[in-house]
């Protein structure tokens, strides 16, 4: 019998899945953080907490830089039995220019939640206060966010953050969860158990367009500059065939700045050793954008808005792994592509 597809990932799996029972709704991203400063610290991995970020070193904190955002897609209580879309009340609504992946897909993703279980916690201590279910949900026009409506929960107060009920699902091939951002956070995790050395950057409130000013922030403090800052993340495709294209994603670009082409060739580089295929995002976009009648954006990256911001001073490029589902709590990856993302990244272990 051959073994298992699964059988040299399930200690990453373990991690992952420990990860993803940890609500981490963005703007309420506290609790998971003394979740994930633990883990690390039992490795004995230097870990420092700061606004908006967690730093965990290793021994060559130089080696390169790793990022990953740790929040996900929630609600948040905003009155009497009212609940909206978490991102656009952390992000102050400032961020709703039109040109974000999150906008533009947020109206047509508003009824895949009609039935889901949500869990709602204290906002910095985590604690757990009870459940629901999700009745409807729609795009108010007159409040640009998505309004839902709950069973269940209507004794919350105001600033009540409310995650996804989550567990992962895996079959021989594929696993499914709220997969943006955790899978990246569990890479790192699993990463560093298996001896690399480098630095992370943790960062909070990504999808309300707020990670990069933290990341930005603990970089300026500690004099860093970089072109060898490496973001991970997953990357929405409408399909499963056309997400199983290609191992990993990568780009050269967002709606924001070029991304560092000599360190993005030097990962293509290090895909082509071993074997690893791999798309460019941005070109996808680009060539599907020349058959559509409104294009669709580059989107807006963590790392593009420190490039733009810093005036090319920190700079990298972005690996990111192909899904379907995005932004829900059925988002899938391929178990292939994992594989090559851990493949990959463990090149940089010295």
């Amino acid at each position: 019998m051959s073994p298992s597809p699964t059988a040299d990932l399930s200690a990453f799996l373990i991690t992952l899945r420990h990860l993803i029972r940890e609500p981490s709704v963005v703007g309420a991203e506290d609790s998971f953080f003394r979740v994930l400063r633990r883990e690390l610290e039992e490795m004995d991995i230097s870990v420092e907490r700061h606004s908006g970020v967690l730093v965990a070193k290793g021994k060559d904190p130089e080696s390169v830089v790793l990022s990953a955002h740790v929040d996900r897609h929630g609600l948040v209580c905003t009155g009497p039995n009212e609940f909206q879309y978490a991102a656009f009340i952390a992000g102050n609504k400032s961020e709703l220019t039109g040109d974000s992946v999150s906008e533009q897909m947020v109206a047509m993703i508003a009824d895949r939640f009609t039935g889901q279980r949500v869990q709602a916690h204290l906002p910095y201590t985590g604690t757990y206060v009870g459940q629901g279910t999700i009745r409807a949900g729609y795009l108010c026009q007159k409040r640009l966010n998505l309004i839902f409506e709950l069973d269940g929960l209507e004794y919350l107060e105001p600033g009540t953050p409310l995650a996804f009920l989550d567990r992962l699902k895996l079959t021989d091939t594929h696993i499914s969860a709220q997969l943006d951002n955790v899978l990246s956070v569990a890479l790192i995790v699993y990463l560093y158990s298996i001896g690399f050395q480098g630095t992370a950057l943790f960062t909070a409130q990504e999808e309300a367009g707020r990670s990069w000013r933290y990341a930005l922030e603990w970089l300026r403090r500690e004099s860093i500059t970089t072109s060898r800052l490496l973001v991970l993340d997953t990357s929405p495709y409408p399909t499963k065939e056309e997400a199983g294209m290609q191992d990993v994603v990568l780009r050269r670009k967002d709606a924001t700045a070029w991304f560092d082409p000599l360190f993005t060739e030097e990962i293509v580089a290090r895909c082509d050793v071993l074997g690893i295929s791999y798309g460019f995002k941005d070109e996808w976009i680009e060539e599907r954008n020349l058959l559509r009648e409104k294009p669709s954006s580059l989107g807006r990256t963590e790392l593009g808005r420190l490039a733009l911001a810093s005036e090319g001073q920190i700079n990298g490029t972005t690996l990111q792994i192909p899904t379907t589902g995005y932004h829900t709590a059925e988002e899938t990856a391929s178990l292939n592509s994992i594989k090559a993302a851990i493949g990959l990244l463990s090149t940089f272990i010295r």
